[in-house]
């Protein structure tokens, strides 16, 4: 790797703060060229790093971390946070096994104050981080750094308005990164910015504020008349209205790449005693040409390992391609998504449908209440979401879907072990949280071609229908009609001796993958079964199982604990099937960021794994 001139001499935020203003431009410069370097190699999050490096700078300049706690909403705006506070060369192996993660940590560094994978929690949490420290008597800033993407989510409202009510002092900064909110800037704005940050403006107003209680009779008139003032003036020049009304202090915008104005702004701000919000804006891809001019194609990087050369489309794209074919015989279908239109393979069915398509923004629980209020109109709601996020709206699946069984669809995207992106975003808990609701049917398709079969049975069911596929390419796909399949079945795939494997989606393949290891070391081959229904299951073939079988090893690319083999087990045992049960899945344990092949073989969950666990089954009942 380059020799970086400043970059290199950085080892905490102090080094930083060693710096004289006019060398921070080349500092800035030097991480984005760091960041460019390194994610082109790893892989990862690549237009919004670079987007929020001055910010960074500005941030550590002015402030005393760890001793002051910045949180970041999100993981992939900390980037050059990590880079700056002692990590810089960890960060040559971001997101792989063994190296720093991808997002916060707080068992990574003390300068991570709190940890983030999913977005709007950085607001509520600094809340707490500032109640605490009022209630310890310490003397120390927080400070909230959100994206505006991030403020679509109805936490961060949540915590605005406690903050609002509370009127703790601490710090909200807004990043802009992408011009939703109106952008009023000029010299009027400037000018504006200018006179609120300034001390002596402050000393003065609060002086005045005080005289004015003073005064006898209409003391609380002339309050009013000055704080309408004030605000009609902000109101008038900048879009902050709405948090002023929410009892925060609001000022900007500003520019976020200016960092000599975002360093004498957030020196003012520091010793404000009030919740203020900073808006600044800033540009994804800063730094690097070519991410600036298209920040949404260079969003993330592959890195030089992780280039995908299946010859398959990944399921994403099946799902895409296949719900706008379906949609074609059916008005009454409805796509909804959660800011995840590209990544959930939505864009296919967005440009043929835009009508039947609606992105609520970072806003699952809305998202599924809003499907739930589709469904009980008459309309076919298709929630397309991350697994993963889709826990942050158990409540709203409970309570407005399943109990009043009302026919949305969940199509879950990274169901499984996802690779670098780590534990905030695996999805292996989708069948623990719904397998128990009454009135739903869970599915998971061993490939594309049943990923289509199994979206037009959902479509024709009228049933809550969740499908989960994980990650990456699908094994098989055609473009040829699907069938819609009987709700419940399986399929066996072949007839094997003494072992049943019951598999769930990715798990059928690495089974079937295992079959010439066994053919080559001379042992029997299992019986595989297609569990393509996770629940209700095909409790017929399952008898007929455990009647010609020793025994059933279940294998699932989710949580063991309250997962598929765990329903196996249950079911087993309420009619005294005597049959010995095995589950293999991911253990009561986070899994740390790796390679997704590398997570699957280091939990036994590819054919290798599958083989050596069947292995050691069979000869111990040999003996």
């Amino acid at each position: 790797m380059k020799k970086y001139k400043l970059l290199d001499k950085i080892d905490s935020p102090e080094d930083i703060k060693s710096l004289n203003v006019n060398s921070l431009g080349r500092l800035s410069q030097e991480v984005c060229d760091f960041i460019d370097e390194v994610i082109k190699k790893t892989g990862g999050h690549y237009s919004s790093p670079l987007g929020v490096v001055d910010l960074t700078i500005a941030l550590h300049y002015v402030y005393n971390s760890p001793k002051d706690k910045i949180l970041w909403d999100v993981g992939h705006q900390a980037y050059s946070h990590k880079i700056l506070t002692g990590r810089r060369e960890e960060f040559k192996r971001i997101r792989n096994k063994g190296g720093i993660s991808g997002f916060l940590k707080i068992s990574e560094s003390p300068h991570d104050a709190f940890g983030a994978g999913h977005a709007s929690t950085s607001i509520s949490a600094a809340l707490g981080f500032a109640h605490s420290r009022d209630k310890l008597k310490q003397n120390s800033k927080v400070v909230a750094v959100i994206g505006d993407g991030a403020l679509t989510g109805g936490l961060a409202y949540e915590g605005i308005n406690n903050l609002g009510y509370h009127k703790t002092q601490m710090t909200i900064i807004l990043n802009d990164n992408s011009m939703s909110i109106s952008k009023s800037v000029g010299a009027l704005s400037h000018y504006l910015t200018k006179v609120i940050t300034n001390p002596t403006y402050n000393k003065i107003r609060n002086d005045i504020w005080d005289l004015s209680g003073k005064v006898p009779v209409i003391s609380k008139q002339l309050r009013k008349f000055l704080r309408k003032t004030e605000e009609g003036l902000k109101g008038y020049l900048t879009p902050g209205a709405l948090f002023e009304d929410l009892g925060l202090r609001y000022i900007g915008p500003i520019d976020g790449h200016n960092l000599e104005e975002l360093i004498q702004v957030l020196n003012s701000i520091r010793e404000m005693n009030t919740p203020v919000i900073l808006h600044v804006y800033t540009k994804k891809g800063r730094g690097v040409e070519k991410a600036e001019n298209n920040s949404l194609k260079y969003y993330s990087l592959s890195g030089a390992q992780g280039k995908n050369i299946s010859s398959t489309p990944s399921y994403s794209s099946v799902l895409g391609s296949s719900l706008s074919e379906i949609a074609k015989n059916d008005s009454n279908i409805v796509a909804v998504t959660a800011a995840m239109e590209v990544g959930t393979g939505l864009s296919t069915f967005t440009d043929k449908n835009p009508e039947k398509y609606i992105d609520v923004g970072i806003a699952e629980e809305h998202a599924v209440t809003y499907a739930a209020g589709l469904a009980a109109s008459g309309m076919k709601p298709v929630v397309c979401l991350y697994s993963t996020f889709l826990q942050r709206a158990y409540d709203n699946v409970f309570h407005d879907v399943s109990l009043q069984n009302l026919p949305v669809i969940f199509c879950l995207d990274r169901a499984g072990l996802v690779g670098p992106d780590g534990p905030t975003h695996h999805g292996i808990y989708d069948i623990s949280l719904f397998r128990n609701l009454p009135n739903v049917v869970l599915s998971a398709p061993k490939d594309g071609n049943e990923l289509k079969s199994l979206l037009l049975t959902a479509v024709k069911s009228n049933k809550i229908f969740f499908i989960r596929y994980p990650k990456g390419s699908c094994i098989k796909y055609s473009n040829d009609s699907s069938e819609k399949l009987n709700i419940g079945s399986w399929e066996k795939l072949n007839d094997g001796k003494n072992i049943a494997l019951l598999c769930i989606g990715s798990m059928v393949n690495q089974a079937q993958e295992s079959i010439d290891i066994f053919k080559s070391k001379n042992i029997p081959v299992p019986t595989i079964v297609n569990c393509r229904f996770i629940k209700p299951f095909d409790s017929k073939l399952l008898k007929e199982i455990a009647i010609t079988h020793k025994c059933i090893i279940t294998f699932e690319e989710a949580a063991v604990s309250g997962g598929f083999g765990t329903s196996i087990l249950e079911y087993c045992n309420s009619i005294d099937l005597d049959i010995k049960i095995i589950n293999v899945g991911v253990p009561d344990e986070y899994v740390e960021h790796a390679k997704r092949s590398e997570q699957l073989s280091d939990l036994g969950l590819d054919s290798i794994g599958i083989f050596n666990k069947v292995q050691k089954v069979f000869y111990s009942d040999e003996k």
